[in-house]
């Protein structure tokens, strides 16, 4: 099914939004005697989901009503290296969906304090037949970090969690909570002279003003960033053996919003509008694949991760993932 492409909206997990107006007509309420009233009650439930209005919880059951119907159907198909799932995201559009998840600002890559040094892992030539960083240790903000514990894991032993929030509040460069980039919060950090922990400066959700006795309170410092070569998987697999690697993608794909596990080969653009972090590669049954951490929480995808085809053919790669990578420097 083809996917509706974001323009560059608001931030994963930490967007503050306004609702897209939906109009419906005479339409049903949710019956707990009809089979999908039944299982949106139920998925309101698991996800802890009120609405304050009748007319509101109509207009979700419709939606959530639609999306079930896709997803059984596309399950049912049997034709997919991937499966579907209802997950927190069912009572939304995609078009709403997108709007508040897809927090990417990309910028022209280039034009850093970096430029004049060259890709720090383009002589990399061992490169094993699998590779998986968790076995080792806004989105954007989300990846940024990642790729930092990720670094600082391999070379300190340590695996700490650091503070996205101090990001959102304090990187000035980037948007907050209206979205960003993952290079400017390399450069942040780096002028910082380091990141806090997530537990000295925790996750709000929202934007704040920047406590800088917190943010003065360095965990994990950089020397600075490389950007993976655009649009060439192999060198972004040579990036990818040594540490995470920030990467952007276009996430705004129907399926990629109701992602329960497998090799996700779904129609994606490359219209990139979200910030992940590449943890790995591997293979099953002949299909080869990247392993992408996101930040939608644990209860979508293979526990908050996605394994996305690798190798399709095009030099972008799916969804963009070869257009705009980058990593720290410790």
């Amino acid at each position: 099914m083809a996917s509706p492409l974001a323009q560059f909206a608001l931030t994963l997990m930490v967007a503050i939004t306004c609702t897209a107006s939906l109009a419906y007509s005479q339409a049903p309420s949710p019956s707990p005697t009809d089979e999908i009233g039944a299982r949106f009650e139920d998925w309101m439930a698991l996800h802890g989901r009120t609405y304050d209005k009748p007319e509101e919880k109509e207009r979700r059951f419709l939606i959530f009503r639609q999306n079930v119907e896709f997803i059984d159907s596309f399950n049912m198909a049997k034709n997919h290296s991937f499966e579907l799932s209802a997950n927190g995201f069912t009572d939304m559009t995609n078009k709403e969906f997108v709007a508040k998840y897809m927090g990417l600002k990309p910028q022209k890559q280039g034009g850093s304090e970096m430029d004049d040094v060259e890709f720090g892992h383009g002589n990399v030539t061992h490169i094993p037949g699998s590779m998986d960083w968790r076995q080792k240790g806004g989105c954007w903000a989300f990846s940024a970090v990642a790729a930092l514990e990720g670094i600082t894991k391999i070379k300190t032993g340590k695996l700490v969690s650091l503070s996205e929030q101090q990001l959102i509040d304090c990187d000035t460069e980037n948007d907050g909570c209206m979205g960003g980039y993952m290079v400017t919060a390399f450069q942040y950090i780096r002028a910082n002279g380091g990141l806090s922990t997530e537990s000295n400066y925790p996750y709000q959700a929202a934007d704040g003003n920047c406590d800088t006795r917190r943010a003065s309170y360095h965990a994990a410092s950089i020397r600075g960033y490389r950007e993976v070569p655009a649009n060439n998987e192999n060198e972004l697999l040579k990036a990818v053996v040594q540490q995470p690697v920030s990467v952007a993608i276009d996430a705004s794909g129907y399926a990629f919003q109701f992602y329960k596990g497998g090799i996700f080969s779904g129609a994606c653009g490359t219209e990139l509008n979200h910030g992940v972090t590449a943890v790995g590669y591997g293979a099953q049954d002949g299909k080869l694949h990247w392993l992408v951490k996101n930040s939608w929480g644990s209860r979508w995808g293979e526990g908050g991760y996605v394994r996305m085809e690798r190798n399709i053919g095009n030099k972008e790669g799916i969804c963009g993932i070869s257009m705009m990578a980058s990593y720290p420097l410790r």
